[in-house]
């Protein structure tokens, strides 16, 4: 486990300059499951709020599955408290800009504990929802019965990337926008460079519809990573 120090000092990786002011967040996002889907352009943008840019890769949209187990999640001075701080979470992500700064939109959120969903819910005012998850070293299922959400997953973890730069535009991402009251927010992050492996997809069961578009069992791009040890910063206007 790295130092907060060293992870504040490494920032070469990083597309644009640190945040101001001192970092108010701690959290871990390990053992993570990535999904990456080809969307449609003119589907996607119904989606994304007024003010935001959607991005593109060479003229493809992407949405990301990100599967993962947040944990130790605390403010700066106080401890983390396993039972609230520990569980298991996917989010729907897709991937935005506004004056430069590239990030990520989160079209849904699912969260493991009910009581870690309402607190990250009124703390951050992202979507979280709850789902009914269980996850180990080589698997992750997850049910939200309220949408008919679901996927179920057995993986092996491979070896280390050489990552292309596809790779690098869809996980070295240091901010994420939210839409509070019809305006535009964001959330500043800071972690050292993802290391990523190959990995290998054994069963798959995706279903989620995101306003018309449905992912299934047939990512173009999958990635595992063992882990980003993060910090975060104040919710600030995106003027």
């Amino acid at each position: 486990m790295a130092a907060i120090s060293e992870i504040i000092n490494s920032t070469s990786h990083r597309p644009y300059e640190m945040p101001s002011g001192p970092w108010v967040y701690y959290q871990e996002w390990n053992h993570v499951l990535f999904f990456h889907y080809i969307v449609p352009f003119d589907e996607l943008k119904q989606l994304i709020p007024e003010g935001l840019r959607l991005e593109t890769f060479n003229g493809v949209c992407y949405i990301s599955l990100v599967a993962f187990t947040m944990e130790k999640i605390r403010p700066r001075f106080l401890p983390a408290l396993s039972f609230i701080s520990d569980f298991a979470e996917i989010n729907i992500r897709t991937y935005v800009e506004k004056d430069g700064k590239k990030g990520v939109y989160f079209l849904n959120i699912e969260a493991e504990k009910l009581i870690s969903v309402r607190i990250a819910k009124s703390l951050s005012g992202l979507p979280y929802e709850k789902a009914t998850m269980r996850r180990d070293q080589t698997s992750f299922s997850s049910s939200n019965s309220q949408k008919e959400f679901h996927l179920e997953t057995k993986f092996t973890k491979g070896s280390t990337l050489q990552k292309t730069s596809l790779d690098i535009w869809l996980t070295e991402r240091y901010c994420l926008y939210i839409n509070k009251e019809s305006s535009i927010y964001r959330y500043d992050i800071h972690h050292k460079e993802w290391e990523i492996k190959n990995v290998g997809i054994q069963q798959l069961h995706v279903q989620y519809q995101i306003g018309l578009i449905a992912l299934n069992n047939h990512p173009q791009l999958t990635h595992y990573s063992d882990g980003v040890q993060v910090v975060a910063w104040k919710r600030s206007a995106a003027l």
